[in-house]
Order: C-alpha cells, then sequence, then structure tokens
C-alpha cells in the first residue's frame, strides 16, 4: 500500500516522440508515486491514437491532464496551485483548452472539483482510462465528463504503455492495481479499489518487449507487490472460490519473480512495494537464487510501536517485522533494506516514538521515506480518531529521526567501501558532467568518471570513497552481464 514519493519528479510534464499525423497538443504532468508516473504512461499511449502528440508548453495545449495523489496534504495543494494556473492560462492564452483530472485525488474530489469550483472539464479516476476518448468526445460537445467507477478487472495488461522522459534503460512494469489492507491512514483502498492482479503472460511481454528494446532494468510495481495472485482473473480476495484446476495453476509474486528473471537472464528486476504481512521467504529465496534479482528490499513499517501498528491496522507486530528483517539477513546477508516510516500518529506518545526510534536502531536501515501524519479525508484515522499530537512535536520527531537514519545510511555506504560493485549507468551525475551515475543492485547510487562508458553499460566499479548515501569511484571494466 504504501506509496515511494520521489520529490525531484513531482511536477514532470511528459514527453514522448512526436507521431505523425497526429495534430492535437497534450500537456499531461504527474504527481505521487511511480504508480502514478506508471499510470501516466498508460494515458499518454491511449492519448496517441486519438491524435495527440505531447508538448511542454502550456500555453500550446489543446488538453491538459494532471495525474493527482491523496496519499499527503502537500500534493493535493500543489495540485490545486496547477489547477489555479491552468485555468489562469485558458482565461488569457487558450480559451479552447480543456483540463482534466486523473487518478486518485480525481476519485475523491470528483464532485468538488467538476461542479463547485468548476475549476476542470473533465475528471477520470484510476481505472477509467481506456474511457479517457469517450468522455474527450463529451466535453468536446461542451459537457463535463466523469468517471471514477473503480473496477474489479481492470488491469490495463492490454495497453502497451508508451515510456515518457525515459533513459532508455530502467522502466517501470504495473502486475498489481488497488489494495485489500485497510491501514487506516491511506485512502488508496478507496481512490483504487480493491487488489487484482495481472495476467503473468502480458506481464512477460512487456519484459520481453522492454529488453528488445534497449531497457536493461525493470521494477516491478503495484500497491503491494507481494500480494500479487493470478489464477485466471478477478480479485484477491476471491482466490478462495477458485476451482480446484485454477488454484493449481495460479501464480503468487515468487513465481512471478522467477518468472521475469529466467525470461531475461541479464535483465536487472527490482520490486516495490513490499507490505511486511505479506513478504514471504519464498520471495527472498527466489531473490537469493537468480543474480539478476536485485538485493534490495524496500519494507515499509510506519512504526516500531506494536500499540501504534494496531491503531493504524497494520497486520504486522515489532516482533514479527524483526522476525523478517532476521531472516532476510540469513538469507541474503548482503540485502539492503529501507523503509517508510510515519511519525505523529494520533496518540503516539514519546514511549511509542522511542519505540520506532529503537526499531530504526536494530535494523539500520539503508535509506528511507520519513513524514508526518497528516490526516487524509475518508480514512479510517480521519473518522474515528483525533490529529492529537502538536505540529512542533510532529516536526520535532522528524528531525530526530531524519537525523538517525542519515546516520545509518553513512554505516551502510561506508561498508560498500573498497569493494567492487556492479553499476547500471541510468544518466550522467547530477554535480558533474564528466562522471556517470547509476546504482548498483543494493540502490545505492555510485558515481564515477565516464572514461569510455556510455548510458545502460553496466560496469564494475571499485568504490574509493563516499558520502552518506552515494558511493564515489573508478571504472575497471564491464560487468560479465553487459
Amino acid at each position: 500500500m504504501e506509496k515511494i514519493i520521489d520529490e525531484n519528479k513531482q511536477g514532470e510534464s511528459l514527453v514522448l516522440d512526436q507521431k505523425e499525423g497526429n495534430n492535437r497538443k497534450l500537456f499531461i504532468e504527474s504527481y505521487g508515486c511511480a504508480m502514478n508516473f506508471s499510470d501516466s504512461e498508460i494515458v499518454a499511449s491511449i492519448m496517441a491514437d486519438q491524435g495527440f502528440n505531447t508538448t511542454q508548453n502550456l500555453e500550446d495545449a489543446d488538453l491538459v491532464l494532471v495525474n493527482t495523489c491523496s496519499i499527503r496534504d502537500k500534493a493535493e495543494q500543489t495540485v490545486r496551485k496547477r489547477l489555479e494556473k491552468y485555468n489562469a492560462v485558458k482565461r488569457t492564452h487558450n480559451p479552447k483548452m480543456k483540463v482534466g483530472v486523473l487518478g486518485c485525488m480525481a476519485e475523491r474530489l470528483k464532485t468538488k472539483f467538476l461542479e463547485e469550483e468548476k475549476i476542470v472539464d473533465l475528471v477520470v479516476g484510476p481505472d477509467a482510462y481506456k474511457d479517457l476518448p469517450n468522455l474527450l468526445a463529451e466535453v468536446d460537445e461542451g459537457r463535463d465528463a466523469i468517471n471514477v467507477i473503480l473496477s474489479k478487472e481492470e488491469t490495463y495488461g492490454d495497453i502497451s504503455p508508451v515510456r515518457l522522459n525515459t533513459n532508455g534503460v530502467t522502466a517501470f512494469v504495473s502486475i498489481t492495481r488497488g489494495c485489500d489492507n485497510m491501514c487506516t491512514f491511506c485512502v488508496v483502498p478507496f481512490t483504487r479499489g480493491r487488489e487484482r492482479s495481472r495476467d503473468p503472460q502480458s506481464i512477460l511481454e512487456e519484459v520481453n518487449d522492454l529488453w528488445n528494446r534497449g531497457f536493461k532494468e525493470i521494477t516491478l510495481l503495484g500497491q503491494n507487490v507481494d500480494s500479487y495472485l493470478w489464477y485466471g482473473g478477478g480479485l484477491k480476495k476471491d482466490f478462495e472460490k477458485a476451482s480446484e484446476i485454477q488454484k493449481a495453476t495460479s501464480v503468487n509474486f515468487s513465481k512471478l519473480l522467477e518468472l521475469c528473471a529466467k525470461a531475461q537472464p541479464k535483465m536487472r528486476i527490482r520490486f516495490s512495494t513490499s507490505n511486511p504481512q505479506d513478504l514471504t521467504l519464498d520471495v527472498v529465496k527466489t531473490m537469493a537464487k537468480y543474480d539478476n534479482i536485485c538485493n534490495h528490499i524496500h519494507l515499509p513499517v510506519q512504526s516500531g510501536s506494536d500499540r501504534i501498528l494496531k491503531e493504524m491496522n497494520r497486520l504486522h507486530t515489532r516482533e514479527e517485522y524483526i522476525s523478517l528483517i532476521d531472516n532476510i539477513r540469513q538469507i541474503i546477508p548482503d540485502c539492503a533494506i529501507s523503509q517508510d516510516m510515519i511519525v505523529g500518529f494520533p496518540t503516539e506518545t514519546e514511549e511509542d516514538f522511542q519505540d520506532t526510534m529503537s526499531l530504526m536502531d536494530y535494523v539500520k536501515y539503508h535509506f528511507g521515506y520519513m513524514f508526518t501524519y497528516s490526516e487524509r479525508p475518508g480514512t479510517m484515522a480521519e473518522r474515528k480518531m483525533e490529529d492529537d499530537i502538536p505540529e512542533p512535536v510532529k516536526k520535532r520527531r522528524l528531525a530526530e529521526m531524519v537525523a538517525l537514519q542519515q546516520e545509518h545510511s553513512r554505516v551502510r555506504t561506508e561498508a560498500q567501501l573498497n569493494t567492487v560493485v556492479e553499476v547500471l549507468i541510468e544518466k550522467e551525475s547530477k554535480k558533474s558532467n564528466q562522471q556517470w551515475s547509476g546504482r548498483n543492485p543494493q540502490n545505492t547510487v555510485v558515481v564515477f568518471p565516464k572514461a569510455h562508458y556510455k548510458i545502460g553499460d553496466l560496469v564494475m566499479v571499485k568504490t574509493t570513497s563516499c558520502t552518506s548515501a552515494t558511493l564515489i569511484g573508478e571504472a575497471i571494466g564491464y560487468s560479465e552481464n553487459n
């Protein structure tokens, strides 16, 4: 359920190759998690078939779409400001421009945006992107258009996403949609619906296609990838009603991971996001078995306090989480583990907070994503709990947590010094155009002089120094996987 939000990517406008004959212009921006950016690629593919080419010039756009996130209040406020900007451009430069909201916020604030505030022309929920051509026809006829119906079947497995703003090296492959976990702080089950998995054959076809097009690494993506379960279609919760043959031939996440690893033995494979109660040891053993599955697990815990975990309706305890960590470390000693944490959840005491800090000390995560609790409308926590932790207390706890994580990140990064690591070159280093930047299997960023190497190469790098989160070194040759 947890979502990793890359702050560097927020509000990216997407661009793809221009399709000959298309004469309408689409401006599309994305906010939120990797799932939203992946969904924008699906939308761009659908709209390219409807005569739209992308543009980065807002003033030129016939259609402006913003793919939204409801996970944090900050994201919603940012999107509102962007909608104000779109409408200002519409008033002053381009009165024919149509504005639409996609994704999680669309589902949650449909009536408010369309009828009360009248700031958009169309509202499209996460399961209704295939209906965009029909909705756009409604808008072209001068009517508002809305479809936020959540589907029990839609996985977009039959749509080949256009790869947007890509480095041509790494790509997301969505394998599940929706979530059945009802964490009290989270809007995802309400905005993305019940959990269903995509046909493994369509996933393998997409993986093979990406390899043939030169991509070197994929990330299998879902709100909760470990819950992946294909038995011929349908909701995960209905699996118990499946026939014996369906159960016997079903594919779980461990099996899917193995199928992907075997399909393209030289393609790096990552996955996100995992949920502690669903990450089974057969997944970890599959990771250990195949060299091309990267040794990194993003394993959100949210709190180290059993009492707070219960209030959050997390389906694991502190002890169970620690046991899982111990098992992962035993099976894959060099596996990197990262976290999501929420501080200042309703009723969190200083003792609860110290429980979280002590858990961090035990695990010593490689890196993490830490946030103060922000009440999300429609969630169980918003309906049943008072947001009673003062903002200064939340901020102080977050600062302490971030400082501790930085300390642990440094320890984990320094442990990789004076070793030889495999790095997939993804882009130029932000700090120097003379250096490449990429990641090793543990997801640590590595920078090194360019020499004769190029983007997409798998290179062996001898590490010589580091910052708290970045390894610095010298390339010593190509990887045998190159």
